[in-house]
C-alpha cells in the first residue's frame, strides 16, 4: 500500500517550477552569448549577412549588430540572476527576451534562418518565465525539510 504525504503536491510543483526557471536560465545565457556573437559579426560587417533592398525597417548592418551585442550582454548578465530565483530577473528575462524576438523580427531579411531560431528561443524563454507562480518559486539554498 501506498501512502503520500500531504505536501508531496507542492513539492513536484516547486520541482517543477525549478526546472523551468533553470530551463529559462540556460537558454537567456546561451541565447545571449548567440546575440553576441552574431553582433560582433554583424559589427564586422560578416560576409554571411544579407542585404536586401526597399526593406521598411531597414537599418545598417553595424546598427544591427550593436543593437544585438546589447541585447545579448544584458541576457546573459540577467540569467545569472534567474539562477538566484530573483524575482528582478524573471521581470528582466521576459523583457529581454521580448526585445530579442522584436530585433530578431526588424533584422529578418539579413540572416533569416538564425532570426527564426532566436525568435523560437526567445518565445521558450518566455514562456518559461511565465508559467511560474510565485508561489511556486524555490528559495536558493534552502534546506530540505526535517534536516
Amino acid at each position: 500500500m501506498t501512502t503520500t504525504r500531504p505536501g508531496s503536491a507542492h513539492t513536484s510543483l516547486r520541482e517543477w517550477a525549478t526546472g523551468a526557471t533553470v530551463f529559462a536560465a540556460i537558454m537567456l545565457m546561451i541565447g545571449g552569448i548567440l546575440d553576441v556573437m552574431r553582433g560582433i559579426a554583424e559589427i564586422a560587417d560578416d560576409d554571411i549577412f544579407v542585404s536586401t533592398r526597399n526593406y521598411v525597417f531597414e537599418f545598417n548592418l553595424t546598427a544591427w549588430g550593436w543593437i544585438h551585442l546589447a541585447l545579448g550582454v544584458l541576457a546573459f548578465v540577467v540569467s545569472f540572476g534567474l539562477f538566484m530565483a530573483a524575482t528582478w530577473a524573471r521581470v528582466l528575462g521576459v523583457g529581454i527576451a521580448g526585445l530579442v524576438i522584436i530585433s530578431n523580427f526588424l533584422s529578418l531579411p539579413s540572416y533569416p534562418v538564425w532570426s527564426i531560431i532566436m525568435i523560437a528561443i526567445s518565445g521558450f524563454i518566455v514562456w518559461a518565465l511565465c508559467v511560474m507562480r510565485k508561489d511556486d518559486a524555490f528559495v536558493p539554498f534552502e534546506s530540505p525539510r526535517g534536516a
